[in-house]
């Protein structure tokens, strides 16, 4: 499939990340299927019902979803380690783990490195949080 050391090798697995699969299933069940027979009473497509209904509906697992698989799929060492030839695509994980050296270690900038790839997923959460927050406890009362 020659998706050794390219991006898509790297980013495939986490398109159907298993989590996310059954985490949206559990969600669209808990949909009432008034909303949806609504939506073809008033002569919307599926399609249609899908975009103007269900997915508003479902923004807080959607953020919910985009920040667990993306902070997983960010500190993920192994994965990339093993699909990565080509040392000038490392990601941030294996990138800071090959700046140790048993000679030394340059301390200021692997903190450096280290702040800089937490800098992108706080700016997710944060900018996602009230979604994340709204979708992780949807599921939990009932009512």
């Amino acid at each position: 499939l020659n998706l050794t050391n390219t991006y898509i090798g790297i980013m495939l697995p986490y398109l159907a990340h298993p989590i996310a699969i059954f985490f949206f299933n559990q969600y669209l069940q808990g949909i009432p299927r008034e909303i949806i027979d609504s939506g073809r009473i008033d002569g919307c497509s599926e399609y249609g019902i899908f975009l103007r209904l269900i997915l508003p509906i479902m923004k807080p697992a959607l953020a919910a979803m985009a920040i667990y698989v993306g902070m997983f799929s960010w500190n993920n060492y192994l994965w990339p380690l093993l699909v990565l030839r080509d040392t000038a695509k490392y990601t941030l994980p294996i990138g800071l783990t090959s700046l140790m050296s048993p000679y030394g270690n340059n301390y200021q900038l692997l903190i450096a490195g280290s702040v800089l790839s937490v800098l992108p997923i706080m700016i997710l959460f944060f900018s996602a949080q009230k979604y994340f927050i709204e979708g992780m406890t949807s599921g939990s009362v009932k009512g």
